[in-house]
């Protein structure tokens, strides 16, 4: 069965890993822009990691027959100094030009702080105006359920806005529900010690069902692991679950979300 990875961090990964991940049926792959493992100093750092994105990993995932596709912003990790974040903001325009970015992210927030908060409303305010899906990070440990709800606030209170056009990644238990009932799609993230195992995982999909909501591996540079999404496929099939449910979940719903982006051209 073949599936998407939503949201996997290649530019930390092996080109072994990309075999792997062939091998194991991925066709599709998301990257959002994250944190490079240190704080970039100058603007000039993010332009040639924004080049990086669109342009040297699409061609190293097309080595093995997958579709590269990224997103692009100034991580909230490095959004705490307005004054750098807002001048990597006005190079960001020119890449989301590029043919496979589907839009800004992953924007959000670390820790929840005022600079932060600021520099997430810019981006936010960026993707209306130039028509942009949307993909967010939200905070780790006792920060999520807070930072989720600020973020959530920030999106609406904008105006501009459309819920299902906004992906909120790392999702927990304690936050799935608010994130669906307000409209957006939720993503879970799978890690070996933090954010969903398989199995929290699959406990949370037996919960609250399979709309609006994919699985996803990050697989960057910490402890994750690249195959983290098939791994949940068989979570999900030893539990008696369908394989209609299983190809909704890894293929069709990460389909159907990033397609609302016009360089999304995978088939359905």
């Amino acid at each position: 069965m073949n599936y998407i990875e939503p949201h996997g961090h290649m530019v930390s990964r092996t080109t072994a890993d990309y075999e792997r991940m062939a091998l194991a049926g991925c066709v599709a792959i998301s990257e959002p822009a994250f944190w490079a493992g240190f704080d970039r100093d100058s603007v000039k750092g993010f332009y040639d990691y924004f080049r990086q994105l669109t342009e040297y990993e699409p061609a190293r995932a097309k080595k093995f027959g997958i579709a590269h596709f990224c997103w692009i912003c100034i991580n909230p990790k490095e959004g705490d100094d307005p004054g750098f974040a807002r001048e990597v903001i006005e190079i960001i325009p020119d890449f989301l030009k590029k043919p496979n970015v589907l839009g800004v992210g992953e924007i959000g927030l670390n820790k929840n702080t005022k600079n932060e908060l600021i520099i997430l409303e810019a981006q936010i305010d960026l993707a209306v105006k130039h028509n942009q899906l949307i993909l967010v990070h939200t905070p780790h440990l006792e920060d999520k359920r807070k930072g989720t709800r600020i973020i959530m606030d920030a999106l609406l209170n904008h105006g501009g806005v459309e819920p299902d056009r906004v992906l909120i990644d790392h999702v927990e238990e304690h936050t799935v529900a608010e994130v669906l009932d307000k409209g957006f799609w939720a993503g879970m993230t799978l890690y070996p010690e933090t954010k969903c195992t398989t199995q929290r995982a699959a406990d949370i999909i037996e919960m609250y069902g399979t709309e609006r909501l994919w699985m996803n591996s990050a697989c960057d540079w910490g402890i994750s692991d690249p195959l983290a999404v098939p791994k949940a496929r068989m979570e999900l099939k030893r539990r008696g679950h369908s394989e209609a449910a299983i190809k909704r979940l890894t293929y069709d719903n990460p389909h159907t979300f990033l397609s609302q982006s016009p360089n999304f051209n995978l088939p359905g």
